[in-house]
């Protein structure tokens, strides 16, 4: 009976698994990249410590940044739970920034979050799960801590 009921389960979480289906985008690539960039009036070298002070602030753990290429990739830190017939799941937001300079003293700034769920049960099976943040109040908090993080750089020599 103990069988039964575990090859029940395995069948029932591989078939909700299946049918789970990525949201589409409501907005178009031109909309995201309206919402995700900005443009700064500095230099590409304020900009990028700027932007990689606010994700430090903002608790990201920065794994890779060159001022040469302009990326910055950084993650939050993991929320780790155990959900009922599911197993353990694990959730973080990883974000990417790239920093680049249009002319001298006026650079732009594009960022990039996304929410990524990982899950695994105690039968062997994995899943994971990227889904982009398009909310611009999330992305306008952000640059508005850039800006004033610029406006110190700036004032501060």
């Amino acid at each position: 009976m103990k069988k039964i009921v575990t090859y029940f389960l395995i069948s029932l979480f591989t078939v909700l698994a299946g049918c789970a289906v990525q949201p589409k985008s409501t907005k178009t690539a031109l909309e995201l990249q309206a919402i995700q960039s900005k443009e700064f009036q500095t230099s590409k070298k304020v900009a990028f410590a700027s932007t990689l002070s606010v994700f430090q602030d903002l608790g990201y753990v920065v794994n890779s940044a060159s001022i040469e290429t302009g990326l910055i990739n950084a993650k939050s830190p993991t929320q780790q739970s155990i959900v009922p017939f599911v197993g353990q799941v694990m959730k973080d937001v990883k974000a990417t920034a790239f920093v680049e300079e249009i002319t001298p003293g006026r650079t732009k700034i594009r960022l990039n979050f996304v929410n990524s769920t990982q899950s695994s049960s105690g039968y062997g099976m994995r899943g994971e799960q990227d889904i982009p943040i398009e909310e611009a109040d999330v992305y306008q908090n952000v640059f508005t801590k850039i800006q004033q993080g610029i406006f110190v750089r700036k004032n501060v020599n």
